[in-house]
């Protein structure tokens, strides 16, 4: 799972979906249709920086920030494929997951994968948690969202039916 860490800055992959961590909150954005900021639930936004991940490696570093005013640096259109999803920054970088031995193991990057053997480490599952409604109004006409709201109910199968016994 996508993870925003503690230190609100990193973020990093976790195998733990349940963490709020895990959690990030989906804004459209109005002027640019088809395009999304993911806010974590420190209020950052996922972040492609120019920063290199390692020297002289292709991959740049993913953060969370709070820019004054949010720029293209924090816009991601997801692209489907199939039953997965890929998130594109506007310059044509992908987010990715990277595997293998430390420094890489559990990061996240964007960059362009060229090898066909990283493709899928741009793939993504997206599971819808709990959607959020708007608000209401404020000042500046953007919507509140509340991502401290509790957790959508857990879905179950219904109880069984009780039985009846025909009355004499």
């Amino acid at each position: 799972f996508l993870y925003a860490d503690e230190d609100e800055v990193h973020v990093t992959q976790d195998r733990n979906g349940a963490s709020p961590n895990a959690r990030w909150s989906v804004e459209a954005v109005p002027s640019v249709p088809g395009v999304v900021r993911l806010r974590s639930r420190y209020g950052r936004y996922l972040t492609a920086s120019n920063e290199p991940f390692l020297l002289g490696m292709t991959g740049r570093k993913v953060l969370q920030t709070a820019p004054a005013r949010p720029d293209s640096s924090v816009e991601w259109e997801p692209v489907r494929g199939g039953f997965q999803t890929r998130l594109k920054t506007r310059y044509g970088h992908f987010l990715r997951a990277n595997g293998g031995l430390p420094p890489w193991r559990n990061s996240v990057t964007h960059d362009v994968p060229h090898r066909t053997a990283t493709q899928d480490w741009v793939l993504w599952d997206v599971e819808v948690v709990q959607v959020l409604t708007p608000g209401p109004e404020r000042a500046d006409s953007a919507p509140v969202m509340m991502p401290d709201s509790p957790p959508a109910p857990e879905l179950r199968d219904p109880p069984p039916a009780p039985h009846h016994r025909p009355s004499k």
